[in-house]
């Protein structure tokens, strides 16, 4: 095919309607899309495999900011609304049972979806049942990397207009495009305009790779090298976000066959240097898009779908009016669903790390940690690559120790939980020290971590350095009516 006329979407002949040319299934990708369902499917199953593990903790009756209690109070507050503003299956039951009925959903309609058995039904069936968690998990779905899977899952409903035989539209390739340009040019974007000095002086990845939410191993290696690396890599991101990603809109398949290669590079960057779930997984895939088959599909019917016109040019118009005006009336009312999204990853770099712990006592003066699964806590155990697994629970610590308790409420809810040695929380660590009997007091404390050099690595074995800064919420224990108690500092 000749470079000239490949994405002739951008150039239809003028005797094809312009319906008909963006909204019939007429577009060379039917190999694109095959691995991107495909790929959907795998990242779904990694997303439901996660919660298998979590989501009775997290929003369990038992857990941390249990689903029922939230969906109860938002109907008696907002009546009917409600049901618009969290929009979930779990209005339907809202018992424990439901919360793994939706896991299974979702785990089911994965594994056909990898299969590509009912596709289009088999992503419904997976967006909804993740919508159902997203939408009632408060502080544990406030992640971009959500808003960005919901998304795809819908646009990719659009797919397969006539089945799974026939290519795709032009519409429904292009507008998961779209999304792929928009996670890249407004995240580099919003680095600029959040006048953060580190971007301006190129030394945003200084210190990157160990304040980052879950560094790896291989983050501790590549933070020992030299400025002259770090300000590179800190120039060549902006440079692919802000400029390189406009090459998606030139017709030349050769050149966004080196876009997703140069795209892909970064991405491949960031999962091997830290965890940041399926996140990276998903935009690798949306790049895979960028490139059409070698040769034109058979022709089979120049029928358009009219809904797909009508919500697909909505869509669009929504996801780039939004942009300038954020408060745009379809983007408020469908922002609960998270189809439509802004992104902005990195605006403001992290100066420092900081880890939540939470400590058990039984006689109130020796005072044991909780271990965690996966963040740092033991100076001497290696950072580990575990992602797309998202470990939702020390993902939001993370976030919570940079700001006050006032704003992460929720921490104090461990502690009580810990003092009743809730099963669904306890398993969100990797063991309980007081599994004899529950601990008399709990408090949570923060440390200040840094890595450690290669001489003081040599020396101790440590990954880490660490300090105690002091308490980050009081101590809590039960009174002699059962109540929680928050001592006073």
């Amino acid at each position: 095919m000749d470079d000239g006329v490949i994405f002739s979407e951008f150039a239809a002949a003028p005797e094809v309607p312009l319906l008909t040319r963006w909204f019939s299934p007429s577009a060379p990708y039917l190999l694109a899309r095959n691995i991107f369902v495909r790929g959907l499917g795998v990242i779904f199953f990694s997303a439901f495999y996660s919660l298998a593990f979590q989501i009775h903790g997290l929003i369990g009756s038992r857990g941390i900011l249990p689903a029922a209690a939230y969906l109860d109070a938002a109907k008696r507050v907002l009546g009917a609304p409600a049901y618009q503003l969290v929009p979930s299956l779990l209005w339907l039951n809202r018992s424990d049972r439901a919360l793994t009925a939706i896991v299974v959903l979702g785990f089911i309609s994965s594994i056909t979806l990898i299969l590509n058995i009912l596709p289009r039904t088999s992503i419904a069936v997976a967006m909804l049942s993740f919508l159902s968690f997203v939408a009632a998990a408060q502080d544990f779905s406030s992640y971009q990397s959500d808003g960005m899977l919901l998304e795809a899952a819908f646009l990719s409903l659009f797919l397969f207009p006539r089945g799974k035989k026939l290519p795709p539209s032009y519409a429904a390739i292009f507008l998961l495009r779209w999304e792929w340009f928009r996670i890249y040019f407004e995240s580099g974007l919003v680095k600029i305009l959040s006048g953060d000095e580190q971007w301006r002086s190129l030394t945003a990845m200084d210190k990157y790779y160990e304040n980052g939410p879950l560094p790896t191993f291989l983050g501790w290696h590549v933070q020992q090298w030299p400025h002259a690396f770090h300000a590179t890599t800190a120039a060549a991101t902006l440079i692919i976000e802000l400029l390189v990603v406009w090459l998606m809109f030139v017709p030349s398949r050769r050149v966004r066959i080196g876009l997703f290669i140069v795209a892909s590079m970064l991405q491949a960057g960031i999962i091997l240097t830290a965890n940041y779930a399926f996140l990276n997984y998903l935009v690798l895939l949306l790049g895979v898009l960028l490139i059409e088959d070698r040769r034109e599909p058979e022709k089979t019917s120049d029928r358009p779908s009219y809904v797909a016109a009508v919500v697909l040019t909505a869509h669009l118009v929504t996801t780039t009016l939004m942009f300038f005006f954020p408060n745009f009336p379809t983007a408020t009312l469908l922002a609960p669903t998270r189809i439509v999204n802004s992104f902005g990853l990195f605006a403001v770099m992290t100066r420092a790390r900081y880890e939540i712990e939470f400590q058990g006592t039984s006689d109130g003066v020796t005072w044991t940690a909780y271990p965690f699964r996966y963040k740092p806590q033991n100076p001497n155990e290696a950072p580990r690559i575990f992602a797309p697994y998202q470990p939702r629970f020390e993902w939001n610590l993370w976030f919570a120790s940079l700001s006050s308790l006032a704003d992460n409420q929720w921490v104090l809810n461990v502690e009580a939980r810990l003092l009743e040695n809730s099963p669904p929380v306890l398993r969100l660590f990797r063991s309980n020290p007081f599994a004899a009997k529950p601990p008399t007091a709990v408090r949570a404390v923060l440390w200040q971590y840094w890595f450690t050099t290669p001489e003081e690595r040599v020396r101790t074995g440590a990954w880490w350095n660490r300090k105690l800064m002091g308490l980050y919420a009081p101590v809590a224990s039960r009174g002699p009516n059962g109540a929680i108690e928050l001592e006073q500092p």
